[in-house]
């Protein structure tokens, strides 16, 4: 893998302001202040939270309380995507700090998966880095690993530690000089405007011919809407962690550097803002 350990860091110190509001509808014995933190763009909100949950029970009833869940203008956040792709997705072009409404009753039993525990989170990303290797390496990397390595990317994660995670990870970025790249791409593209969850097929990082695979490839393989043809506006933008990156990147290049920890490489494609 190349080594460009300053990209590497950046995108796992990336940090979004949030505001933490209660849902006014929630019962309360006083007045709930918000609460302020900075998000880790590559973690999960369950991991996270902790503080907010604290921060929130303070002013409510134990019986008053369920399962905790946060919501942005109406849409419920789901917490199985990264914190990064969520505000991407739905919040990329609002005003600073991110607002997000926090609930403890009327859990959107449709739009969200319970969350009951960390080890919930754990299964979810571990399935995910499993799905990657599988597509990168046939599973040989993740298979080859003990189970205490597997650990170390949870933890290095959960505990917001980036040597640890990236001393394992970095296994898991390696091919063959020979190929050129892995075996297929893992990403996922999402749609802020689609009922579809995201799209995510086989692509490879090059050609047939032994071109190298670009952005730009991808999308218009997976989705040409998201290319402007000459002489349009433009009408989206394809962000992930929150950059543009350019459309005649590699591939392969992003999908070293700009995965998330679940070694998938995030891709939210969103109508240009308007105003």
């Amino acid at each position: 893998m190349a080594d460009d350990k300053d990209v590497l860091r950046d995108v796992w110190f990336g940090r979004i302001p949030t505001c933490f509001t209660l849902n006014p509808d929630e019962v309360t014995e006083r007045e709930a202040e918000p609460y302020y933190l900075l998000l880790p763009r590559v973690s999960y909100l369950p991991l996270v939270t902790d503080k907010v949950k604290k921060h929130f029970l303070k002013v409510m009833k134990a019986e008053d309380v369920e399962e905790m869940w946060f919501e942005y203008e109406g849409t419920p956040l789901k917490w199985h995507y990264p914190i990064g792709v969520l505000f991407d997705l739905h919040a990329s072009n609002t005003v600073l700090p991110w607002s997000i409404t926090v609930h403890f009753k009327s859990f959107p039993d449709r739009d969200l998966l319970h969350c009951p525990s960390n080890s919930i989170v754990e299964a979810h990303f571990m399935s995910s880095i499993k799905e990657a290797d599988a597509l990168k390496h046939k599973s040989q990397v993740v298979n080859d690993m003990q189970k205490k390595d597997h650990k170390q990317l949870w933890m290095g994660l959960q505990n917001d530690k980036f040597d640890q995670f990236w001393a394992m990870n970095r296994k898991l970025m390696e091919y063959p000089t020979e190929e050129g790249g892995f075996r297929y791409i893992p990403f996922r593209i999402y749609q802020a405007l689609s009922e579809r969850p995201f799209i995510q097929k086989l692509f490879r990082p090059v050609s047939p011919e032994g071109n190298t695979h670009t952005l730009g490839d991808l999308l218009k393989e997976m989705y040409p809407d998201a290319l402007t043809n000459d002489g349009e506006l433009k009408r989206y933008q394809v962000l992930i962690h929150g950059i543009e990156p350019l459309l005649e990147t590699p591939l392969q290049w992003l999908s070293e550097h700009l995965s998330h920890p679940d070694n998938f490489l995030h891709i939210c494609v969103i109508p240009v803002p308007t105003d």
